[in-house]
């Protein structure tokens, strides 16, 4: 039986709730693992100073949520933990299932991205330079999708050169070199509260810690980027930020803002990671960070957000000075991007194909923008008129999983705010990320009016969980 317990001191009313809560943080670092077993009901409610009717309804609404197993005579046990420590913002669906998807950040597609896929594989045939094909050497394959690239930067506001330029299978592949690069082995990196899902898994993975920074409605608060920055409990050598408008939340940087947290990244000596993966989809936003300390940004975009999933290219931009050490990390990761596709991407760009792409793009999440709005009047919801999603607020009778859980029963499946969350503290807000690329726009519609309908009724009994 495990030693774990939690802290009386921590939870609140409902208990029961509270205590659910506090186990299922515990699956999610590590303290309880796979396997163990709890305390009795009796034991633990002992420990507690609580009625054993209490540890029942959290072990029963964890049970639900399936990361506990009870078995009668043996004891409740950990089922299982999230591979990242965390829950995946997006739901598990088989092919066949008629759950309507709101929870995976997908652009919208049709029947004009298979034609441009078509005709850019018929006109491979015959054409493709041999070093695409028979070059084993990075900087010979890709030196010309470089370049291609720089007119795609252009559109997302930054004016470089070939040479600072590294073609990626996507963003994941440059957000994991710009680490790799920017921090040692150990390093501490500082990262809003509500970020990115998978930075918390890589971060491990590369041997790295990562560090949550308080934000509020323009998202990293930079005297809480200071005070960072000036603890002692870490040395800090990185920030890795969501540009704007991208964030999990939709909040927005004003000008202020941005040049306030690159001034206090740059007296600390922090490079920053600016992530960009959406690209140019909101016409309109400021610059990019890299625009304001070129020397210190590592930036990434992609083009899989705003234009096609399977087109799975991007690019990091470099620092003048970290360009060598970055190309050497990415050799040695994965040696090179896919020339076959960085050559598919580069010929959509130089042809018009990529921005007549992105323009439709913008005219369809314009439109389920507009939509999103309407179905969700009177909820407290952030969003973009370009973006893939929106934030829904949650009332205070609703907490995130009950919600994730009632909806997914009414066929819509979104995404629970604490997927998001990155290290410790509390985040700033509970809520469920609702995305809008996914399915047709009737589909859509049909999936906002549930949301909304369920948003302004009470939780059932058997879904107040943690």
């Amino acid at each position: 039986m495990t030693n774990w317990r939690p802290d009386p001191a921590q939870l609140s009313r409902p208990i029961y709730r509270s205590l659910a809560g506090a186990i299922a943080d515990a699956i999610g670092d590590g303290s309880l693992r796979p396997g163990d077993r709890l305390p009795t009901h009796r034991d633990l409610a002992h420990a507690l100073g609580v009625s054993v009717q209490t540890v029942s309804r959290a072990y029963g609404a964890l049970i639900r949520a399936d990361l506990l197993a009870g078995t009668v005579g043996r004891g409740t046990f950990v089922k299982h933990a999230p591979p990242d420590g965390r829950t995946s913002p997006y739901q598990q669906l088989a092919a066949d299932d008629s759950v309507i998807d709101c929870s995976m950040l997908v652009p919208v597609t049709g029947p004009q991205h298979q034609q441009a896929m078509d005709a850019a594989l018929a006109g491979l045939v015959g054409t493709t330079p041999p070093e695409v094909l028979f070059s084993f050497r990075p900087r010979q394959a890709l030196q010309r999708h470089s370049e291609r690239a720089l007119q795609w930067l252009r559109i997302c506001g930054l004016d470089v050169r070939a040479d600072c330029v590294l073609p990626t299978n996507g963003a994941t592949g440059a957000m994991t070199v710009a680490l790799m690069a920017a921090l040692p082995p150990g390093g501490t990196v500082l990262a809003e509260t509500m970020g990115h899902h998978t930075l918390q898994a890589l971060t491990r993975y590369l041997g790295l810690k990562l560090t949550g920074v308080a934000c509020d409605a323009q998202g990293m608060i930079p005297e809480a980027l200071d005070a960072a920055c000036r603890s002692g409990d870490h040395a800090a050598r990185a920030l890795y930020l969501i540009s704007s408008r991208n964030s999990p939340l939709n909040t927005e940087m004003g000008p202020d803002r941005r040049r306030e947290l690159v001034a206090v990244a740059v007296r600390h000596g922090l490079y920053i990671i600016e992530n960009d993966a959406w690209g140019p989809l909101q016409p309109g936003r400021p610059a990019p960070l890299f625009t304001l300390a070129p020397d210190r940004v590592f930036y990434f975009t992609s083009l899989t957000k705003c234009l096609l999933p399977g087109l799975r290219l991007g690019w990091l931009v470099m620092p003048e000075g970290q360009a060598a050490a970055a190309f050497a990390r990415h050799q040695a990761t994965v040696w090179m991007a896919t020339a076959l596709i960085a050559e598919i991407g580069s010929r959509w760009i130089a042809d018009g194909t990529a921005e007549r792409l992105l323009t439709w793009q913008r005219t369809q999440l314009e439109a389920r923008n507009a939509l999103a709005q309407r179905c969700l009047a009177g909820l407290p919801v952030r969003g973009h008129p370009h973006g893939l999603h929106v934030w829904l607020q949650l009332p205070e009778v609703w907490e995130e999983s009950a919600f994730v859980n009632s909806a997914r029963l009414r066929g819509v499946a979104v995404a629970p705010g604490h997927a998001f969350r990155l290290g410790a503290g509390k985040p700033p807000e509970r809520g469920v990320r609702i995305c809008l690329g996914g399915g047709t726009e009737s589909a859509l519609e049909e999936a906002l009016k549930i949301l909304s309908r369920l948003a302004l009724s009470l939780p059932e009994p058997e879904f107040l969980a943690f």
